[in-house]
């Protein structure tokens, strides 16, 4: 049996904000549901809770605005990466820096989204 990680949740405090910045600086299809958003990148998902929704069960501790870690696989070089997030005016606050995930060595670079949750580009290869 395998398993795989279907979805995960992120909170944001500004739907506009956030639906922007997850579409243009992460490829994410922007994807409505409800009356909020998911944002959905290949077959993995990010379910959204934000402005005017009261989501249901949640955990014991709910994820706060800028309290997730996300790491996601850049497909090229780290330093394209940063290069992207500085034509979107994304600061990269770290990297490239020498990192292991999930597929092995990696070189990652850590930026912020609007609200303030940490994100990672892991490049391999």
């Amino acid at each position: 049996m395998e398993i795989i990680l279907d979805h995960c949740v992120i909170h944001v405090t500004d739907w506009a904000r956030s639906n922007a910045f997850y579409r243009d600086v992460l490829g994410a299809e922007v994807v409505p549901q409800g009356k909020g958003y998911a944002y959905r990148l290949g077959d993995q998902q990010l379910n959204v809770h934000g402005p005017g929704l009261n989501p249901s069960p949640l955990a014991r501790v709910p994820v706060a605005p800028g309290g997730s870690d996300l790491c996601f696989v850049w497909p090229g070089r780290p330093e394209e990466a940063a290069a992207h997030l500085k034509a979107h005016g994304v600061a990269v606050e770290l990297g490239p820096v020498e990192r292991r995930g999930a597929r092995g060595p990696g070189h990652s670079v850590y930026f912020r989204d609007p609200d303030g949750s940490l994100l990672e580009f892991i490049s391999y290869g």
